[in-house]
C-alpha cells in the first residue's frame, strides 16, 4: 500500500535501496508506528510513488536519511578506519615511471676569506663586555701572535613529505547534507588537497564527501542536556557556610536558610547542562575525517674540525652557503673536498629515500652546504698565552680560560 506520508509495503518482501546496499526486512504483519524510527523510507515529496515492479517483485524506495553509523566500517577504501585514527596510509604507487635523480649544477669555489686580525680583536671585546663578571683588560691590552682557520662544513637534507591519515570523526549537526553512499567515497589518495609553499609544515582536516551520516548523540541519548558533574544532576550542592548542616553557631544558617543546600552555579540549579558532545542539538553528523600533514624533514651533518667546539655551537650559528640544489629526489653530493661531506650526503639521501617514502609522498628534496668560518685566535696578556675562538657570520666567541674573572656579589 501507498500512505501519504510514508512508502509502506505490508506484504513479505525484500526492501531495496541505493543501488545493491540492501537493507533486509521480513515485514510478517502491519507495520507499527513503532517500526518508523528504525526502517528508513521515502518521502512523497521526494519520490511521488513506489517504482513499478515487475511481476513478483518488490517494490524499491530510497531511504529518507543516510544508513546509521554502525555501517561506516563499509565504506570502500577506508577498512580498518577507527575513533582516534591510526597509522599513516601509504601512497599508491606513480602511474608513470619516477624519473631517477639527475646530478646537480657543478659546486663553485669552496673557499672563504680568512678573518682579519681586527675583526677578530673586536670580537673579543663585544664577547667581554657581554659578561658582567669579565674584566675587558685581556681583550684591550692582549696581543694576537697568532690565527689559525678550522672552517668547518655543514651539510643539510630537506625532504618534503606529504603524509596523510584517517579517523571517524563527528560534530554537532548544524543541518549539514547526509552524504554517505549517494555516491562513492573517493580514497584517501583521490582527495583533493592544496599544499603550502615548499619547505614549510601546514596540516589540513577534510570532511571526507560522501561519508557523512546522521546519527542520535551517544553521549545525552538525544536528549540535549546531560546530568551536571558539579551537584551529580540534583541541582544543588552542600552549602559552603554551614558545610550542609543547616545550622551556624546554634542558629538557621542565614545563607542557605537552614536547608544545608545551596543551589548549584554550573547548571544555575537545573540538575542538568547543554551536553557537551552535540551542544544541545541531539544529533551528530558523523564522517570520515582525512588528516593531510606536510613536514619538511630535515637533518644536518657538521664535520668537526676542532674538538674545542661542540656541534652546539655550530647550530647556534650560520656559514657561508656553498651550494643548494633542489630537486624532486636530490642526487647524492659527490666529489666534494671534504669526504666526510660526501659520505654524509650519500648515507642522508639514501636514508631519507628510503624512510620517508614508505608512508608518505615524497614531494621535493634540497641539500644546501655551508662553511662555517671558525678561527683559532692565540694572543698574549701578562706574559702568559691564551686561546679564543672565533665562530660563525655572527663571530661569536668562546674563550673557556678568560683570565681576567671576578666573583661577583649581588646585593
Amino acid at each position: 500500500m501507498y500512505s501519504g506520508l510514508y512508502t509502506v509495503h505490508t506484504e513479505p518482501c525484500i526492501l531495496r535501496y541505493n543501488q545493491d546496499r540492501a537493507l533486509l526486512l521480513h515485514l510478517a504483519s502491519d507495520v507499527t508506528e513503532a517500526w518508523l524510527p528504525e526502517i528508513l523510507f521515502s518521502s512523497p515529496l521526494s519520490h511521488p510513488g513506489p517504482a513499478s515492479p515487475g511481476p513478483g517483485a518488490c517494490p524499491v524506495y530510497p531511504p529518507l536519511m543516510a544508513p546509521p553509523a554502525n555501517m561506516f566500517d563499509n565504506v570502500p577504501g577506508y577498512e580498518g578506519t577507527v575513533p582516534g585514527g591510526g597509522g599513516f596510509l601509504p601512497p599508491p604507487m606513480p602511474m608513470e615511471p619516477v624519473a631517477p635523480p639527475q646530478p646537480g649544477p657543478e659546486p663553485p669555489d669552496w673557499s672563504i676569506s680568512a678573518l682579519e686580525e681586527n675583526v677578530a680583536r673586536e670580537a673579543f671585546k663585544r664577547f667581554a663586555s657581554s659578561h658582567c663578571c669579565y674584566s675587558d683588560a685581556p681583550a684591550t691590552e692582549g696581543v694576537i701572535t697568532s690565527m689559525e682557520p678550522f672552517n668547518t662544513y655543514r651539510y643539510r637534507l630537506e625532504t618534503f613529505t606529504e603524509s596523510r591519515s584517517t579517523e571517524w570523526a563527528h560534530k554537532p549537526y548544524e543541518g549539514e547534507p547526509a552524504d554517505f553512499y549517494t555516491q562513492p567515497a573517493p580514497r584517501p589518495w583521490e582527495v583533493q588537497a592544496t599544499p603550502p609553499e615548499l619547505f614549510n609544515n601546514h596540516t589540513e582536516k577534510i570532511r571526507v564527501p560522501y561519508t557523512s551520516s546522521i546519527k542520535e548523540c551517544h553521549t545525552c541519548h538525544a536528549a540535549g542536556t546531560e546530568p551536571c558533574s558539579e551537584c551529580h544532576g540534583s541541582g544543588h550542592k552542600s552549602c559552603w557556610v554551614c558545610n550542609g548542616a543547616g545550622v551556624k553557631d546554634g542558629v538557621n544558617c542565614n545563607h542557605c536558610r537552614g536547608t544545608g543546600k545551596d543551589r548549584c552555579s554550573r547548571c544555575d540549579g537545573r540538575g542538568r547542562k547543554e551536553c557537551q558532545t552535540c551542544k544541545g542539538k541531539r544529533q551528530l553528523l558523523t564522517y570520515i575525517e582525512l588528516k593531510v600533514e606536510w613536514k619538511n624533514n630535515v637533518e644536518d651533518h657538521v664535520v668537526e674540525q676542532n674538538p674545542s667546539l661542540k656541534i652546539d655551537d655550530l647550530r647556534s650559528v650560520t656559514g657561508k652557503e656553498l651550494f643548494k640544489n633542489s630537486q624532486y629526489l636530490v642526487y647524492p653530493l659527490l666529489g666534494f673536498p671534504n669526504p666526510a661531506v660526501s659520505q654524509a650526503s650519500e648515507r642522508l639521501v639514501r636514508e631519507h629515500q628510503t624512510n620517508y617514502a614508505q608512508n608518505s609522498r615524497i614531494l621535493q628534496q634540497r641539500q644546501t652546504v655551508e662553511l662555517i668560518p671558525v678561527t683559532k685566535v692565540n694572543y698574549k696578556w701578562k706574559d702568559n698565552t691564551h686561546v679564543y675562538y672565533v665562530y660563525g657570520n655572527e663571530q661569536k666567541v668562546r674563550a673557556d680560560d678568560y683570565p681576567a674573572t671576578c666573583c661577583c656579589v649581588i646585593l
